[in-house]
């Protein structure tokens, strides 16, 4: 049986979840014996779609088996996807509802499935952290992932599902990673009304936003206005253990909501699909869990 070839596209390198899915990846190919290549769009759409396919249309001596992938922007390459499903490659989707999938799977039978987060979930669990910190209600400023994305725009839906009517959003944008976050609320900060938002906790759709935003409240030139910020609560998601468990623990993070890294995972399905005939679901889905417990945390006022 020859060795498996994989190729890894993931959206940046300069996000903790990212990195903690090139591990994930990199832990399974080395226990299964594949052949994986990991590279980084930049969070660039049109770079990922460029990089994949110069890799569909190698030599075929050089073409992966299978590809795994992130998406960067809303469509999840649909184009893209059918090319290398055409050409006999494999195609996983990662944290990603592609509706052209069930359409691929009839087509073809070379594995086309995705491995997922439930975003909604993830929303909700968020919503019900401020929830249990706010039983009065309040005021959130809430950072979200990238207009384009579907996980950021479910991830705010189950937000708004599970808050308190009473628990008012002021929104700003990201782009998943920590330095996105500060540019977004050191502008968010010049304007006028952000000195008289009655802001009560800070929520991020990701671990690395919420530290981006802790960040500009430490630019903060006036001491009293940068303690203030300092001193409310921060939450975040992603809750892996080397950064958002341990910000939990050291009190950077109020809370944050483990998601399990799936890149393995769809290595792994990969494997049991093209070696050894296994017929895969069309979507598989981890579970995301508060950390800590939300019945743990305690309410502000």
């Amino acid at each position: 049986m020859s060795k498996l070839k994989i190729l890894v596209s993931l959206t940046t390198n300069d996000n903790d979840y990212q990195i903690e899915q090139a591990n994930s990846a990199e832990v399974a190919a080395r226990k299964l014996a594949v052949d994986m290549q990991i590279v980084y769009a930049d969070n660039d759409a049109i770079n990922q779609s460029t990089q994949i396919l110069k890799a569909i249309q190698g030599s075929p001596d050089e073409r992966p088996n299978a590809i795994v992938f992130e998406p960067v922007g809303g469509t999840a390459l649909p184009q893209v996807a059918r090319a290398a499903v055409s050409s006999g490659i494999a195609w996983a989707v990662l944290n990603r509802d592609a509706n052209y999938i069930p359409e691929l799977r009839l087509s073809s039978k070379t594995p086309v499935f995705s491995v997922s987060s439930d975003h909604v979930e993830i929303g909700r669990i968020q919503g019900r952290q401020c929830c249990a910190l706010l039983p009065r209600g309040g005021s959130v400023l809430y950072i979200q992932g990238p207009s384009e994305n579907s996980a950021a725009k479910e991830r705010t839906a189950g937000m708004q599902e599970a808050k308190h009517s009473n628990i008012h959003l002021t929104m700003l944008k990201g782009q998943w990673t920590e330095e996105s976050s500060l540019r977004s609320v050191r502008s968010w900060l010049k304007l006028s009304t952000s000195q008289k938002a009655p802001i009560d906790l800070v929520a991020a759709q990701d671990d690395s936003m919420a530290v981006g935003a802790r960040k500009a409240f430490q630019e903060l030139t006036v001491e009293s206005e940068r303690d203030r910020w300092l001193s409310l609560p921060f939450l975040g998601c992603d809750g892996l253990p080397k950064t958002g468990q341990s910000w939990v623990r050291s009190g950077l993070l109020t809370a944050t909501i483990f998601i399990p890294p799936n890149a393995g995972q769809a290595i792994s399905m990969l494997v049991d699909a093209l070696n050894y005939g296994k017929v895969l679901p069309e979507r598989a889905i981890t579970t995301a869990s508060s950390v800590p417990p939300i019945e743990a945390l305690r309410p502000l006022k």
